[in-house]
């Protein structure tokens, strides 16, 4: 069975995935994992992400591709980004490096007990 297959068994309700077996080795592993967010769309918002990815972002091209109007890629855009928790890109700082570049001078205390103590 293949992933649309599953999508389309599963019509959009939430499902866990309990085995994994590695292909090359015929290791198996059980367990409960989520699937990633982006196979949780639908098959066709997986398809319109893909698209959008080879597009490199241009929503002109994207009008292009599916012969919709900008308010209406817009509009898909956002209800799919709507769906996606965003993954933090800039990580909290490792302790140890905010004390050895206060101990060299590079920052303030106070900077540094900002940078420790995260966004408020």
């Amino acid at each position: 069975m293949d992933w649309a297959e599953l999508t389309e068994l599963t019509r959009g309700q939430e499902f866990m995935v309990e085995r994994v077996r590695l292909t090359g080795s015929g290791i198996a592993v059980e367990g409960q994992f989520e699937p990633p967010q982006l196979a949780q769309l639908s098959p066709d918002d997986q398809v319109f992400v893909a698209a959008f990815v080879r597009a490199h972002g241009s929503i002109k091209e994207m009008e292009r591709i599916f012969g919709v109007s900008y308010p209406t890629i817009k509009s898909r855009l956002n209800r799919i980004s709507g769906r996606l928790d965003f993954v933090d890109v800039e990580p909290a700082p490792n302790r140890a490096d905010v004390v050895d570049r206060l101990r060299r001078g590079e920052i303030s205390a106070e900077q540094a007990l900002a940078e420790l103590e995260g966004p408020q």
